[in-house]
């Protein structure tokens, strides 16, 4: 699987979200100045967040985002979930979708890939992005 950039940027965006105070919020300008995502790209990658819970959205001119859960119950795999959609390396692993499931050779291979992938992604969540940021001393936000 490729992460493309709508993963990689939302993560971003959470992390950056994540490190303010608690309770804390921020604009897409605010969030497109810090980390040099554009405010369109944001709003449209808050979409499947938003309807996932990932990300809660304050309206009004003094608005913005903040995490819709606890750093600690938001994983990666779930942010990628909601912005890529499966994660599944080949298309074939959905059942019913492979005339040859059944005496596929290749298949267990494929699905032993996927479950390393989701197990790894699975067991980051954004609270870890945030520690090993805050390890790392940047000064600067990059992920």
């Amino acid at each position: 699987m490729r992460i493309s950039t709508r993963g990689r940027y939302s993560l971003e965006a959470l992390l950056y979200l994540a490190l303010l105070p608690e309770g804390s919020f921020a604009s897409t300008r605010s969030i497109s100045e810090n980390t040099g995502i554009s405010d369109g790209y944001l709003e449209q990658l808050f979409i499947p967040l938003k309807k996932v819970g990932i990300v809660r959205g304050i309206r009004g001119a003094q608005g913005g985002y903040l995490p819709g859960l606890p750093p600690a119950e938001i994983t990666v795999g779930s942010v990628l979930r909601a912005v890529e959609g499966t994660m599944e390396p080949v298309a074939c692993l959905t059942a019913g979708t492979c005339p040859s499931e059944g005496e596929c050779i290749s298949r267990h291979t494929w699905y032993e890939l996927y479950r390393e992938m989701a197990d790894c992604v699975d067991s980051i969540t954004l609270a870890d992005l945030v520690a090993a940021y805050r390890n790392d001393g940047q000064e600067s936000f990059a992920i």
